[in-house]
């Protein structure tokens, strides 16, 4: 029931979104299709492994957990904007967690059926890579937490 009612949360947050972005498909917003060694070629073997392979760096590894500094969150595989550090909050988790996302062009989700147990897996929706998970044990206001590999993530720091 739970796996439900976040699902049914994320598709309607999808439809709001805070900023008005670019269509799918669009010019503007075009799916990014590499083949595996154009990713191998552009990625750390980090990223590579967490965005490409669905693995997850160890918990309190990743240089972004503790970052503090505001600035956007974007997918270190393509660029595109995915958290905003003012819905970053410390989970202790050992991993970056936002409460939401930047806008409707962001995420995407699937069912996780790995170790035994339903999760929803978040990834960027232009490249398709893997971020982390979400789960409904955050903060008001969203009452979500999505649990995102550093080595997912790229920091742009606002000027």
């Amino acid at each position: 029931m739970r796996l439900l009612s976040t699902l049914a949360f994320i598709i309607a947050v999808s439809f709001t979104g805070y900023a008005q972005s670019p269509e799918i498909g669009s010019e503007s917003f075009k799916k990014i299709e590499k083949t595996e060694a154009e990713w191998k070629e552009q990625l750390t073997n980090m990223q590579y492994y967490v965005l490409r392979k669905k693995g997850t760096e160890r918990a309190w590894t990743g240089e972004l957990n503790s970052n503090k500094k505001k600035g956007i969150y974007k997918c270190a595989g393509c660029g595109n904007e995915l958290f905003h550090s003012s819905t970053k909050f410390e989970s202790g988790s050992g991993w970056p967690s936002f409460y939401d996302y930047v806008n409707k062009y962001s995420l995407m989700d699937e069912a996780d059926y790995k170790y035994g147990m339903v999760r929803t897996e978040v990834l960027c929706k232009r490249c398709e890579g893997h971020l982390g998970h979400v789960f409904e044990d955050g903060p008001k206001p969203t009452g979500l937490r999505y649990c995102i590999n550093s080595a997912a993530l790229i920091f742009e720091e606002e000027k």
